[in-house]
């Protein structure tokens, strides 16, 4: 009897070492071989593009930025952040960047891009998208994972995991290739919501990422530009957007600046 149980006891532990070898991921990496990030910029070109975008006139406070790309999946590709360390910028920004870059991807198309600031209004009560902000929560586990050192690192612990979210404010924008290929998404965060967004823009077009096939702005040569058309209403708390796509005011200058941010190619 008792030899019995040893060997059931050794079958047992045979078997949940090998379902946990095929199931564990190094890091807890859930990239494959469906969903590379070989198409998308490194660590260090995506932070030497969010340096400079961040060093223009934004229309904000002038604040240090996370930013984080993702692929078509969703995996967290590359995260960077523009100070001299991690605490330089809002703590709280390196996921919200993450956040920001998982909506873009995930509400875009090859034939339609919609950017985070796109969504604002939509997801107001009474909106057409209402609710939609908290049907992909963020996975925790890959965005508080690691080291806490190794945060904006190319060694970042978000890299190779899904991150989830839905973010509804300004620093989202899918990358279109130059073969107007969707390809995933950047996020940006650290300022006001209107400075993200024209820091995201500018970063995206430094990338060479921006060759967007259409959007909802109303600009063919700004497809997915933010859309400031939101207008006092009554009985409606944020007003009402004339496209359906508005997003509110932050500055008058990080609005004028977003009518002259490049042009899509």
């Amino acid at each position: 009897m008792k030899i019995q149980l040893l060997k059931v006891s050794a079958a047992l532990a045979a078997c949940f070492l090998t379902s946990h070898a095929v199931s564990a991921k190094p890091n807890g990496n859930d990239n494959n071989s469906s969903s590379s990030c070989s198409q998308l910029p490194s660590q260090n070109t995506l932070r030497a593009a969010l340096v400079a975008a961040r060093l223009q006139m934004n229309g904000g406070f002038n604040l240090d930025m996370w930013g984080t790309i993702v692929n078509r999946d969703g995996i967290v590709c590359a995260v960077a952040f523009t100070g001299n360390a991690r605490g330089d910028q809002w703590p709280g920004s390196r996921v919200i960047s993450a956040q920001k870059a998982n909506t873009a991807n995930a509400f875009s198309l090859a034939g339609l891009a919609l950017s985070t600031a796109n969504l604002y209004t939509a997801v107001q009560p009474g909106g057409t998208l209402f609710g939609l902000q908290f049907s992909n929560p963020v996975n925790t586990d890959v965005a508080y994972r690691g080291d806490s050192a190794d945060y904006g690192q190319s060694d970042d612990p978000m890299v190779g995991g899904k991150i989830g979210g839905v973010n509804v404010f300004g620093g989202g924008l899918a990358l279109y290739n130059s073969r107007k290929q969707l390809i995933g998404a950047i996020g940006v965060s650290g300022d006001s919501s209107c400075a993200d967004h024209n820091i995201a823009w500018r970063t995206r077009h430094t990338l060479k990422l921006d060759y967007v096939p259409a959007g909802v702005s109303g600009d063919s040569t700004r497809p997915d530009n933010i859309v400031y058309d939101i207008t006092p209403a009554s009985g409606v708390m944020i007003g009402t957007s004339a496209s359906g796509w508005g997003h509110p005011v932050c500055s008058a200058a990080a609005t004028n600046i977003s009518k002259m941010l490049p042009v899509v190619p």
